[in-house]
């Protein structure tokens, strides 16, 4: 894992946290109900409109941030194949001689491979 997935590792993890806790601070439609029964202060914290657009607003920069960063790892998690080329990818030109004794050694007296057999005595070729 390289040094920029970890970072990003760190920050997705962080993001993550703080959606969770701004999720449970915020409150549901059904706690407008408890407001007409006297619960109407708690909401001046925020200011007159209460909290629900700075916490909203707030976990949608978030989700953005969340989606980025998981975008982001995905992108550098994904295994890519290396591409080679033909020239790095060959073993090389070198010919290995046969082992002796296999069937395709040369037989002693003939001509190994890339030679031209001797001509025969009688001075005529076949």
């Amino acid at each position: 894992m390289t040094t920029i997935q970890t970072l990003l590792l760190i920050l997705h993890v962080i993001v993550g946290v703080m959606i969770v806790g701004l999720v449970l601070v915020q409150r549901g439609k059904g706690a407008e109900a408890g407001a007409a029964f006297g619960a109407g202060a708690s909401a001046t914290v925020f200011g007159a409109k209460g909290s629900a657009n700075f916490l909203s607003r707030s976990t949608a920069v978030l989700a953005t941030i969340f989606f980025a960063t998981s975008l982001g790892l995905a992108y550098l998690g994904a295994e890519r194949p290396v591409a080679k080329s033909v020239i790095e990818g060959s073993t090389g030109s070198a010919v290995v001689a046969p082992a002796p004794g296999s069937d395709n050694a040369p037989v002693s007296g003939s001509p190994g491979p890339g030679t031209e057999a001797p001509a025969p005595a009688g001075g005529t070729t076949p």
